[in-house]
């Protein structure tokens, strides 16, 4: 089952949770069939959401969108509550093509620009929307600005996604996707103890330097510990959250809780659809019509749903 484990240190004052997903992140991009670098990126951004998205205490979505000038221009993945989730991409294929397996790493491919961390609770409720500037950064990197700036929460991150290839008898190769990730907050008694590097600057005057502060030594061992953490251990099957968190924390009293299940749901239906369709003009369906028919595609699900033209 691919489901998110929250947790949490008792001697460390830390929290968290982790993530293994195995046929979740497979089917979704296996739909997509995107370029290998854009499935891995998209995969990332689907443990971050899955990460953040569990963590809501109440009925709602989470969203995750980049807006950027690189070759992967746009990222959607999108949480609705307890347990589904989407997402999809758009890039410029020649773009991604040109870049050479090492040059294709997170940074390069989202380029510049931002990322949206959208909260929806629904009819009757402000939304809440976090906004990152993407600056030749990694997700993981926009995980801990956002909480920096947004939560003042000392934050780290891990992200990974890796190719299992399996052979059954009489068979080839088959290649499928694993994708996971641990995110720890430091969430001690005393507000105090909380205290972290201060930002970069920004527009200060030229040689002006960020307060130099201490960390915290129980949030510094625990920073030091996830970040000895290997791809491989967040994607083998064989290993799984429980047998990491309690390899990296057993020392420190680890503590886990009920796991929330991720499923792969689009939220699409004909009936939504159809709705929207009636809010074009006659002119603007024209120019959808061919054969008399109006086909639309999810973007997320790649659902095709056909319509008559005169019956929509």
């Amino acid at each position: 089952m691919d489901a998110v484990r929250p947790f949490s240190v008792e001697g460390l004052d830390v929290r968290g949770r982790a993530v293994s997903l195995g046929p979740v992140v497979a089917d979704i991009l296996g739909r997509h069939k995107y370029p290998e670098p854009v499935s891995r990126l998209l995969a990332e951004a689907i443990v971050l959401t899955s990460l953040l998205g569990t963590s809501l205490k109440f009925d709602g979505r989470f969203t995750l969108q980049t807006q950027t000038d690189g070759p992967v221009s746009m990222l959607v993945v999108d949480f609705s509550s307890p347990d589904a989730i989407r997402a999809c991409a758009s890039f410029d294929e020649e773009a991604v093509a040109s870049l050479s397996r090492d040059q294709a790493t997170p940074e390069a491919l989202l380029g510049r620009g931002h990322l949206a961390m959208t909260i929806d609770q629904g009819k009757h409720m402000q939304r809440y929307q976090g906004m990152v500037e993407l600056d030749g950064i990694s997700l993981e990197e926009v995980a801990r600005r956002y909480f920096a700036r947004s939560e003042q929460i000392p934050t780290e991150v891990r992200l990974a996604v890796g190719e299992l290839f399996t052979r059954q008898e009489g068979e080839g190769p088959a290649q499928t996707w694993r994708a996971g990730g641990v995110l720890i907050q430091f969430l001690p008694d005393a507000p105090e103890r909380m205290r972290q590097p201060d930002l970069h600057p920004g527009d200060a005057p030229e040689g002006t330097e960020a307060h130099a502060l201490d960390e915290d030594d129980a949030w510094v061992e625990a920073k030091a510990i996830v970040e000895t953490v290997k791809d491989i251990e967040l994607t083998d099957p064989e290993i799984g959250v429980e047998i990491l968190l309690f390899r990296l924390f057993h020392e420190r009293g680890v503590r886990l809780y009920d796991p929330q299940p991720i499923s792969d749901k689009c939220r699409c239906s004909r009936e939504k659809i159809k709705g929207i369709l009636t809010t074009f003009s006659d002119e603007e369906v024209a120019e959808m019509t061919i054969d008399d028919k109006i086909v639309v595609t999810c973007q997320f699900c790649n659902t095709h749903y056909e319509f008559d033209a005169d019956k929509r």
